[in-house]
């Protein structure tokens, strides 16, 4: 299943933005402040919400006033597009509306409906519409009346744990399984109690010692696959293992060819820690279904960066989901298609998103052999400044 387009009103800086065409790796440029961040917790909400629901959401993002856009009431709107689902061919839209009643957050309308094509107005049959706790679902081409406990509650969640709404199980499945990743070197290099294990990376990275254990013991191909990869990058690095101590903690062992002994993670240059962070999560034995990543320019060599960009492409291209990856590198964009980059502007206070794909101008010189970051620098993305 993929992401095909994402409406947003009042969410944020978000006041009225419409993304479509989105390719399988998404790059977001753009200055600081103009909404990067903000679009990638998107994603972050809805799972909170289905993980939880909508007053969870906004309580750990502050409140509904601090989430919907400022000089707006509300309320707040979320719409997004999926395709290429294995319960159906059709496209899928699903649609949810946030408000306060009686200054309390409540959901004030949740739709899921079919869609034959992708900008098709007219829905084939609606799968659930619900509003402040009560609607209809679709069960046997009929139409049941339900009442949720709460208005609080997403419908979504109700019905898709229920094997008989094959859509709905799966677009739940789909966003349980999304990934915002903000990798943090001091939390990387952290020493983890090995009782247990990790079968994802986290957000910050601080149980990277636990999770490359993980894929060295249960997924030694992968592990191997990686470890190859990573030492073509990093000159002179030959083995990277985690091992249990005495103590009954894991650590990170990098090895180089011209020392005798093995360094520890501490001790390893942070791009080096970096790049193999980033390896990790990108040969993780099961991939995210989307993955967002803020920024994994930080500490690394310019070169390299290019080559990171092609990876995270490669990975969205390998999977069934896509990757989303924010930037302010040049260097870090010259890996990137032109037509997979979107900048990110501010407009009377609120963000507008524009597509590399919609300048002519652009895609001439790109066809010349300028590269996207050197465009980026000279100014061809207009108002997304480096």
């Amino acid at each position: 299943m993929k992401i095909a387009s994402i409406h947003l009103k009042n969410f944020r800086m978000f006041q009225n933005v419409t993304l479509s065409n989105l390719q399988n790796c998404c790059f977001f440029v753009g200055a600081n402040g103009t909404g990067k961040s903000s679009l990638f917790d998107v994603f972050g909400f809805l799972r909170d919400a289905l993980a939880h629901n909508i007053k969870q959401a906004l309580a750990k993002r502050g409140c509904f006033k601090e989430v919907v856009s400022r000089g707006s009431e509300g309320p707040i709107e979320l719409a997004l597009q999926f395709r290429d689902l294995k319960a159906t061919s059709n496209y899928i839209s699903y649609s949810l509306i946030i408000d306060l009643v009686k200054n309390r957050p409540i959901i004030k309308r949740e739709v899921l409906k079919y869609q034959a094509k992708q900008n098709e107005e007219d829905a084939k049959p609606v799968l659930l519409d619900f509003s402040q706790g009560k609607g209809k679902i679709l069960t046997n081409n009929h139409y049941q009346e339900q009442h949720l406990s709460s208005p609080t509650n997403l419908a979504l969640k109700g019905i898709g744990q229920f094997q008989q709404f094959e859509v709905a199980s799966e677009l739940c499945e789909f966003i349980e399984n999304w990934h915002l990743s903000n990798l943090q070197i001091d939390e990387a290099r952290k020493i983890n109690q090995a009782n247990g294990y990790d079968e994802h990376l986290s957000r910050s990275g601080d149980n990277l010692a636990l999770f490359a254990q993980f894929v060295y013991n249960h997924y030694p191909d992968r592990y191997q696959e990686l470890l190859d990869n990573l030492a073509y990058r990093v000159p002179g690095l030959t083995s990277v293992e985690p091992l249990a101590t005495d103590d009954g903690r894991i650590l990170v062992k990098f090895k180089d060819k011209a020392f005798k002994d093995a360094f520890a993670s501490w001790q390893v240059s942070e791009g080096t820690m970096s790049l193999f962070a980033y390896m990790l999560l990108l040969y993780d034995p099961h991939p995210h279904s989307l993955l967002c990543v803020e920024e994994p320019e930080a500490k690394l060599y310019p070169d390299i960066l290019r080559v990171l960009a092609e990876e995270f492409s490669l990975y969205a291209q390998m999977g069934e989901g896509k990757v989303f990856v924010s930037s302010h590198s040049p260097d870090f964009l010259n890996g990137a298609a032109l037509t997979d980059i979107f900048g990110l502007t501010k407009k009377e206070g609120y963000t507008q998103v524009r597509t590399t794909a919609e300048s002519p101008l652009m895609q001439r010189v790109a066809n010349v052999g300028d590269l996207p970051g050197a465009l980026w620098k000279q100014g061809f993305f207009e108002g997304a400044h480096p």
